[in-house]
C-alpha cells in the first residue's frame, strides 16, 4: 500500500484537509485511516488535488496533434504531466481531409498501445473544421466546411470511435442535423469559431449541445441589442464555458464577469496549447502556419493570437489570485467539471475512496507542480 501520511489533501465534499490516504495498484483505497507500507514524504507546503483534466489541447514540446503519429502524442501526453495534468483531449484543428483522417488513426494506434506514461489520452477534441469563416480565428479558412455527418463518421471510425467533443458553428448549414446525431452518440457538441445569434446559442442547446468553446475567442460578443454566443454564455446557465486563464486571451474584468454569472459547476479550464508550449519564446507551427511565440503569446504574422503556450496549473493559480476565486472551487474548474462534461467522474476529477490514483501534488502557495500520479504510477517528479 502506498499513499500520504498526514498531509493537506483537497478531499471531495470536505474540501482541504489534513489526513492520510492509501492506494493500492492504481485505486484509492482509504482516507483518514490505514496502513500505509511504502510513504511518499511532502513538504508541509504542499496539497494533493485531483489531476487536472485538459480536454482541449492542440500540442506540446514541439509536439501537435495535427503530426498525426504515436510519438506526437506519446511527446503531449508526458510534457503535460510537468503540470498536473492527468489526461487529456488530443485537439485537432480545421485541416485537409486527408490531414484530419492521419491524425485521427494515430489516436487510435496510440490508444491501442496501451501506454501508462504521462498523462491519459482520453479521446479527441475535434475542433472544425465545421466552423464559420468569419471566425476562423488561426484555423486555415480554406478547409472549412458545412457539418457533414458521413464525413464525421469516418473521422469518428478511424479514431475507434473516440471523438468526445466537436466544436462547430450552429448557424452553419446542417448544424441542427448533426447536433442530434452527436447528442445521440453521446459526443458534446460546442459552440465555437462561430458567428451565432442568441438565438441560434438558444436552438442548439435545446437540441442538445453543452458547452461553448473557448468562450470570448472567435464567437460573436456582447452588444446591446444583439448578445451573441458571449451573452448566451452568461445567460443559459446549462452551457459548459471552456475558458483559457493566460491572462491573455480574456482580461481580468471579461473573467470575473464570466465567474460571477455562471454556475461553478460550469466553468472548464483548458489551456488550448500548441506545440510551442514548453519551448520558451520560439517561432512554430500551427496547421501549416508560423507561430511566434514572445513573452507568453503565441501569434500568428497577422497579429491573430494562436492557442496558447498555458499550463494548467498556472491557469488554476491565475484565477486565484487575480480574480478572487477561492482555492477549492478553482481546482474544481481544472478536475472535477471537466471529469463531468467528460463522463469521467465516477474515476477522475476528486479525490474518494475507489476512484483512480490520479493526483497532481503541488505547492499551495506557488501552484508549482511537485508530483504528478497517473493511477498510483508517479509520471512526473520536480
Amino acid at each position: 500500500m502506498k499513499g500520504f501520511k498526514n498531509v493537506n489533501i483537497y478531499v471531495q465534499d470536505k474540501g482541504v484537509i489534513n489526513t492520510s490516504l492509501g492506494f493500492n495498484d492504481d485505486k484509492i483505497s482509504f482516507i483518514g485511516e490505514g496502513e500505509i507500507e511504502e510513504v511518499i514524504s511532502l513538504p508541509e507546503n504542499a496539497v494533493v488535488l485531483p489531476g487536472f483534466i485538459d480536454q482541449h489541447i492542440h500540442g506540446s514540446a514541439t509536439a501537435d496533434t495535427m503530426d498525426g503519429t504515436v510519438d506526437a502524442i506519446s511527446t503531449m501526453a508526458n510534457s503535460i504531466a510537468s503540470e498536473g495534468t492527468v489526461a487529456f483531449l488530443a485537439t485537432s484543428m480545421t485541416q485537409s481531409n486527408e490531414n484530419i483522417s492521419k491524425a485521427m488513426i494515430s489516436v487510435k494506434n496510440y490508444l491501442d498501445k496501451g501506454l501508462d506514461t504521462g498523462a491519459e489520452l482520453l479521446g479527441v477534441h475535434l475542433e472544425g473544421p465545421y466552423i464559420n469563416t468569419e471566425k476562423a480565428g488561426a484555423q486555415p479558412a480554406e478547409y472549412i466546411v458545412n457539418p457533414s455527418i458521413e464525413e464525421f463518421a469516418h473521422y469518428n471510425k478511424l479514431s475507434g470511435n473516440n471523438i468526445r467533443i466537436v466544436t462547430l458553428a450552429p448557424e452553419k448549414q446542417n448544424s441542427d442535423e448533426f447536433i442530434k446525431y452527436l447528442v445521440a452518440n453521446d459526443i458534446r457538441a460546442s459552440i465555437g469559431h462561430t458567428s451565432a445569434k442568441f438565438a441560434d446559442v438558444e436552438k442548439a442547446l435545446a437540441l442538445g449541445a453543452t458547452q461553448i468553446t473557448h468562450t470570448y475567442n472567435a464567437q460573436t460578443p456582447l452588444a446591446h441589442r444583439e448578445v451573441g454566443v458571449v451573452g448566451a454564455a452568461y445567460l443559459l446557465d446549462d452551457l459548459a464555458c471552456e475558458i483559457i486563464c493566460d491572462l491573455i486571451h480574456i482580461s481580468i474584468p471579461a473573467l470575473k464577469l464570466l465567474f460571477k454569472n455562471k454556475p461553478n459547476d460550469k466553468v472548464i479550464l483548458i489551456t488550448d496549447a500548441m506545440r510551442a508550449k514548453n519551448l520558451g519564446d520560439t517561432v512554430s507551427e500551427l496547421g501549416g502556419q508560423t507561430v511566434y511565440v514572445k513573452n507568453g503569446e503565441a501569434r500568428l504574422a497577422n497579429g491573430a493570437l494562436a492557442g496558447s503556450v498555458l499550463k494548467l496549473n498556472d491557469a488554476v493559480k491565475n484565477i486565484i489570485n487575480t480574480c478572487g476565486v477561492d482555492f477549492c472551487t478553482a481546482v474544481d474548474y481544472a478536475t472535477a467539471n471537466p471529469a463531468k462534461n467528460l463522463g469521467v467522474f465516477d474515476r477522475l476529477g476528486s479525490i474518494s475512496v475507489g476512484k483512480d490514483a490520479s493526483f497532481a501534488i503541488v505547492n499551495k502557495n506557488t501552484f508549482e507542480v511537485l508530483y504528478t500520479i497517473r493511477k498510483g504510477k508517479i509520471i512526473y517528479k520536480k
